[in-house]
């Protein structure tokens, strides 16, 4: 909505156990620009290792790893994540992106009905896609919208997928490039389940790690 989605994973220095997403108070639980300030006004960013104070754990059906954060105090930044950490991280355990069968008219397996989604006890994962490639086009075109989309086409375990991209870096990088696939060579993803909009939730690729964006973190 007016904010920002941020997940990751405990980090006790040595390994990665479960998820967390930390969420405010708003009606729609997004993190603002200022939650996730650090004292010294810089942001939060990827791969960073982050203490975060929390008031509670909230779970909301699907979205189990849900943490409500004391607004009042600021996060602290520990360390840094490598390549090598998101290795380790990474959801072996994950065949198939929660359950398949839905698509939208643009997307590939991205949707899951409401009601199905309810039963669900987790809404992220951290996989290592086949055959990424990045879609630039204006998926709307033909009905009258003409904004450009940016879309991630993949494989995981034999599934195909098409998920919309909400990564901010990606986007504002690929949407400077013309239209058409942008194959990715390497690769992590995390894909979350959105909030429920018209029937569906929506699996969105919240973020694209490769191997130079992570030294660049």
């Amino acid at each position: 909505m007016s904010g920002r989605c941020i997940a990751g994973k405990i980090y006790d220095g040595d390994l990665c156990g479960e998820w967390i997403r930390p969420v405010s108070k708003r009606p729609h639980q997004e993190i603002s620009e200022d939650d996730r300030r650090f004292e010294d006004g810089t942001r939060a960013q990827l791969l960073d290792v982050i203490e975060i104070p929390f008031l509670e754990h909230k779970p909301a059906t699907y979205q189990q790893e849900n943490h409500l954060i004391d607004d009042s105090s600021y996060w602290l930044r520990r360390d840094r994540g490598t390549w090598n950490d998101l290795v380790s991280a990474v959801d072996d355990d994950v065949t198939e992106l929660w359950t398949n069968g839905k698509s939208s008219y643009s997307g590939v397996n991205d949707r899951i009905a409401l009601e199905a989604a309810d039963e669900l006890d987790s809404s992220l994962a951290l996989i290592k896609p086949e055959e990424l490639a990045i879609r630039v086009s204006t998926e709307g075109a033909e009905f009258g919208n003409n904004k450009r989309k940016v879309r991630a086409r993949f494989k995981l375990k034999g599934h195909h997928y098409a998920l919309a991209v909400t990564d901010p870096f990606i986007e504002n990088s690929l949407l400077r490039m013309p239209n058409g696939d942008h194959y990715v060579e390497e690769a992590f993803i995390c894909v979350s389940l959105g909030e429920p909009y018209e029937g569906y939730v929506y699996k969105l690729v919240a973020s694209i790690i490769t191997p130079k964006r992570a030294q660049l973190s």
